[in-house]
C-alpha cells in the first residue's frame, strides 16, 4: 500500500470529538488488538468516515465492532456509548430486521434502504422511526470482505409530516390550517384567540381559544358577522379597520373590546394580517392587565398623595417643634419681666429681654434656613477666598471633633481661585457637614477637608447627589468622613427639609437643605457620593470669581457662663434659654435646681449621691431622650416625681406610650402661671409663685 497512508494510530484526516475518542480508547485489551496491528483497509476507510460531515457508522470483524463519525452520535440519541460495542448489542431491537441486511454486506452485497420503518429505543421508551441508508461491504487489501459501512439519514420528521398530510382533509378551513403542521397545533391547543373570516367580516373559522376567552361555541361563531360579538362602542372602528385592510394595509394592530356570552366587557389586542383571500386575526385578552395597570396607577396616585401628606407633615411637624421651643424663650421672659417690674425690681429686666431677643433671632435664623432651601434668601455674595475662610475656622472645627476623629485639612497649594458666595452661609455649611461627619463616626475615624479648582464640562455626571450644574470653573470643596455612610434612598432624601436619620433631639434636618438651597441660588452645586458603610463625601461646587477677595476679621465666638443653682429639682433641657428660665421660674418658687442639657448629663447628675424629689425634662434631648431619662430616674430614686415637657404639638409626637406611671406633661409653649400652677399640682406644694 502506499506510504501516505495513515500511520498507526493516527487518524491526520479525522477532526472532532469522536476521532479523539477512537484515539483514547483502551484498545489493547479489546478482541481488535492495538491500532498500529489493524488492517490498512480498517485504517482507511475509519479515517474517511471520520472525516465525513454524513452521518455514517462502520461495523469490523468477526465481533462485529462498531465505529461511528460525529454526525452520526444524534440518531443514537440516548443510548449507552456504541464505540467499541458489537452492532447487534448497540441496536438490539432492530437487529431482527435491520442484521439480514448486515448478513448479505459482509456477503459481499451493497444494499439501499429508503424510508425503512424501524421501532427504535435511544431515549428511554420505544419510538417509530423511519431511516434512508446504504450498508456497503468493505474489503481489505486481499480483496476479503473484513467488515461493513453505512450512510444513514434520518427522516422520521419527513415522514411523519408526509403522514400528517395525507390524513387531512380536503375542507377549505382544513386547507388553510394545513399550510403548516405547526399552525395546526397552534389553532387548538393555543390560548390565543384566533378567528379567521371573510372580506365582508363574516366568520368561517374559530379556534377554542376563542370559546375559552369569550364563551361563544365555534357552532355559534361559525356564519355570523364580527360586528356581532363586538362593544357596541367599538363598531365604528371595527368598520374603519375592516375598510383599511380591504384597500391598502396588509397587517393591522387592533384593540378593541368584546363582549363574552355572559354579557362581560374584555379588552382584546388583535393582530389581523389579510392573505388568500381572508382575514386571519390573532388576538390576546388584556383585560386582567388593564385592570391591574388601572390599580396600580391608583394606587401610584395615592403613595404619590401619601408621600406629599408625609412631607407637609414632616414640614409642619419640624417647624411647629423649632418655633415651639423658640416662643417658649419669647414667651416666658416676657412674663418674668412683667413680674420683675411689678416687684420694683427693673433693673433685672435687661437679662429677661437678652433671653427673648436670643430666641426671637433663633426663630429668624429658622426663617433663613427654609428661606434657604426656596432659595430666597437675602445673600451677601461677594470674592471670597476659601482658603483663608478654612484657616480662620480651623480652631472651631477642631474644637467640634471628638478625641477619637482625625481632622485633615488640605487646601491646593498654589493657584486656588476666588470664589463667588456669601462668607457667612459658606462657613456655617463646613461647619455643618463637619458636624454632621463627626456624628456619623461615633466611634471614631478620620474626618478630611479638600479644597481644589474644578472645571466641569457638559458632561459631567449629574446622577450624584442632587447636582444639575453648569459647565464652568468652581472651587470644589469637598467633606470626607470614614463613618457609617449613607443607602440611596437616605440619599435621595438628604436634601429634604427636617429630613433627618438622627435620633429626636440630635438634629433637626435642615443643615443639608439650607445648603442645598444656598449652594443652588449662589450658582454652585452640592453633591453627595456615599455608601453604607463605606463613609461620605460632600462635595461643594463654588463658582469662580476673578475679583479679589475682601479681607474680613472672622467673629469670634462669644461664651456665657451658666449660673448654677440650687434645688431639689433636676431641670434637663437642650435649650439653654428655656433651661434658664425654668430655673429661675423653680427658683423664685423656693426649689433647689440642677440643670443639664443632654440626656446623659442628667444620667449622670442621677447616678450621684444628690437626691431628687422631681424631674422636668424635654422629651426631645441630644443622646438618650426624655422618656428614656425619666425610666432611669425612676429606677435610681422609686419616689421621685416626673414632668416632661415636649415642643411637638401633640403626645403622638413619640407615640402613645410617651407618658408613664407618676408622670405629667406640659406642652411648649407654655405660660409661667400654667408651669407653676402644674410643679404645685405634681409636688402638693403651695410655694411663692
Amino acid at each position: 500500500m502506499p506510504d501516505t497512508l495513515p500511520q498507526p494510530s493516527e487518524f491526520p484526516h479525522a477532526p472532532g470529538m469522536m476521532s479523539a475518542k477512537v484515539r483514547a480508547f483502551d484498545w489493547a485489551s479489546h478482541p481488535l488488538g492495538p491500532i498500529d496491528g489493524w488492517p490498512l483497509a480498517l485504517r482507511v476507510v475509519l479515517d474517511f468516515m471520520l472525516s465525513s460531515h454524513f452521518p455514517k457508522f462502520l461495523v469490523w470483524g468477526e465481533h462485529q465492532t462498531m465505529f461511528y463519525n460525529d454526525a452520526y452520535g444524534p440518531i443514537l440519541g440516548n443510548k449507552p456509548e456504541a464505540l467499541g460495542r458489537p452492532m447487534p448489542e448497540v441496536w438490539h431491537e432492530t437487529w431482527p430486521v435491520v442484521g439480514g441486511i448486515a448478513a448479505r454486506a459482509m456477503a459481499g452485497e451493497a444494499t439501499f434502504m429508503q424510508d425503512m420503518p424501524l421501532t427504535v429505543t435511544r431515549h428511554g421508551y420505544r419510538e417509530p422511526a423511519y431511516f434512508t441508508f446504504c450498508f456497503s461491504p468493505v474489503r481489505d487489501e486481499h480483496g476479503v470482505v473484513g467488515g461493513w459501512a453505512a450512510t444513514v439519514m434520518e427522516t422520521t420528521q419527513i415522514n411523519h409530516a408526509q403522514e400528517q398530510l395525507r390524513a387531512e382533509a380536503s375542507s377549505l378551513e382544513q386547507e388553510v390550517a394545513l399550510r403548516t403542521a405547526d399552525r395546526d397545533r397552534l389553532w387548538a391547543l393555543s390560548d390565543a384567540l384566533m378567528i379567521v373570516s371573510r372580506f365582508d367580516g363574516v366568520i368561517v373559522a374559530a379556534n377554542p381559544g376563542w370559546t375559552q376567552a369569550l364563551g361563544w361555541s365555534e357552532l355559534e361563531t361559525v356564519g355570523r358577522h364580527v360586528r356581532a360579538f363586538v362593544f357596541d362602542g367599538d363598531t365604528t372602528a371595527l368598520d374603519a379597520e375592516g375598510n383599511l385592510l380591504r384597500s391598502e394595509a396588509y397587517r393591522r394592530q387592533v384593540h378593541m373590546r368584546f363582549l363574552r356570552r355572559d354579557g362581560q366587557v374584555r379588552h382584546i389586542a388583535w393582530s389581523v394580517v389579510a392573505a388568500n383571500g381572508f382575514l386571519h386575526a390573532v388576538g390576546r385578552d388584556e383585560t386582567e392587565e388593564i385592570q391591574r395597570s388601572e390599580q396600580l396607577s391608583e394606587a401610584q396616585e395615592r403613595l404619590r398623595q401619601g408621600q406629599k401628606m408625609e412631607a407637609i407633615g414632616q414640614l409642619t411637624g419640624g417647624i411647629a417643634h423649632d418655633f415651639n421651643n423658640m416662643l417658649q424663650g419669647i414667651v416666658l421672659p416676657l412674663q418674668l419681666m412683667q413680674r420683675r417690674l411689678q416687684q420694683g425690681r427693673g433693673q433685672e429686666v435687661q437679662g429677661y429681654i437678652d433671653a427673648a431677643l436670643a430666641s426671637a433671632r433663633r426663630a429668624a435664623s429658622l426663617t433663613q434656613r427654609l428661606l434657604a432651601f426656596s432659595r430666597r434668601q437675602p445673600l451677601d455674595v461677594r470674592p471670597t477666598d476659601v482658603a483663608a475662610m478654612l484657616q480662620g475656622l480651623e480652631s472651631m472645627l477642631r474644637s467640634s471633633c471628638s478625641e477619637n476623629i482625625t481632622l485633615t485639612i488640605e487646601v491646593q497649594p498654589e493657584g486656588l481661585w476666588n470664589v463667588r458666595t456669601d462668607l457667612h452661609q459658606l462657613e456655617s455649611a463646613v461647619l455643618n457637614l463637619a458636624i454632621n461627619a463627626r456624628d456619623a463616626m461615633p466611634g471614631g475615624g478620620n474626618l478630611r477637608l479638600a479644597v481644589c479648582n474644578q472645571t466641569v464640562g457638559d458632561g459631567h455626571d449629574m446622577a450624584r447627589g442632587r447636582s444639575g450644574m453648569a459647565a464652568g470653573d468652581y472651587v470644589r470643596v469637598s467633606v470626607a468622613d470614614t463613618g457609617t455612610g449613607m443607602t440611596a434612598d437616605v440619599i435621595e432624601r438628604a436634601f429634604d427639609p427636617f429630613f433627618t436619620t438622627k435620633p429626636i433631639g440630635l438634629g433637626t434636618g435642615l443643615g443639608l437643605s439650607m445648603i442645598y438651597g444656598y449652594m443652588r441660588q449662589t450658582g454652585g452645586a452640592v453633591e453627595i457620593e456615599s455608601r453604607e458603610g463605606g463613609g461620605t463625601t460632600v462635595h461643594l461646587y463654588l463658582p469662580r470669581s476673578e475679583q479679589e477677595a475682601d479681607e474680613e476679621p472672622h467673629p469670634a465666638l462669644s461664651t456665657q457662663p451658666q449660673a448654677r443653682r440650687r434645688d431639689s429639682v433636676l431641670v434637663v433641657e437642650d435649650d439653654a434659654t428655656v433651661r434658664s428660665l425654668v430655673v429661675e421660674l423653680l427658683h423664685d418658687m423656693g426649689f433647689q435646681v440642677m440643670q443639664a442639657a443632654t440626656g446623659a448629663e442628667a444620667m449622670a447628675l442621677l447616678s450621684g449621691v444628690l437626691q431628687y424629689d422631681l424631674l422636668i425634662t424635654d422629651v426631645g434631648l441630644p443622646g438618650p431622650n426624655g422618656r428614656q431619662v425619666a425610666d432611669f430616674a425612676r429606677e435610681r430614686l422609686p419616689a421621685i416625681r416626673v414632668l416632661l415637657m415636649t415642643g411637638y404639638a401633640e403626645r403622638a409626637a413619640m407615640g402613645d406610650d410617651l407618658v408613664g406611671t407618676a408622670m405629667e406633661l406640659i406642652v411648649k409653649p407654655f405660660d409661667a402661671p400654667a408651669f407653676v400652677q402644674k410643679v404645685q399640682q405634681i409636688m402638693h406644694h403651695e410655694g411663692s409663685a
